[in-house]
């Protein structure tokens, strides 16, 4: 049963200029393996941006409850090149609360614009 769905929008040049101002803010937002392919390249701007909005979508879907950190929200990917989320410490424990036991996950970007979706399934 779907409890919530989130959805969040980047503007990936906001994006980009927010990182280029504050350089320590891509390890604040992203795991090591967010920041990078699994080839170990880093990851595109446009890449990235999704991947917040991700994180931000699964915060709206959650009813934003203070004290997520983070890093206790991963997207990761299959080896097809699927995303997934991972949930841990307080985000998991916020999902526990709502009853949440699965999330679906899309990502995409075009035109400057970052977007993410998600579905939260109990």
């Amino acid at each position: 049963m779907i409890v919530s769905v989130g959805m969040d929008v980047v503007l990936v040049e906001r994006f980009v200029r927010a990182l280029e101002r504050t350089p320590q803010l891509a390890d604040r937002l992203f795991t090591d393996g967010e920041r990078h392919t699994s080839s170990g390249h880093p990851r595109p701007a446009e890449s990235l941006a999704a991947r917040f909005a991700a994180k931000e979508a699964v915060a709206k879907a959650l009813g934003a409850p203070a004290g997520l950190r983070w890093h206790d929200c991963e997207v990761v990917s299959d080896a097809a090149g699927r995303p997934w989320l991972t949930v841990s410490g307080t985000v998991a424990a916020a999902a526990t609360e709502c009853g949440i036991t699965r999330w679906h996950l899309s990502l995409s970007h075009d035109g400057g614009i970052a977007s993410a979706m998600v579905v939260a399934e109990s």
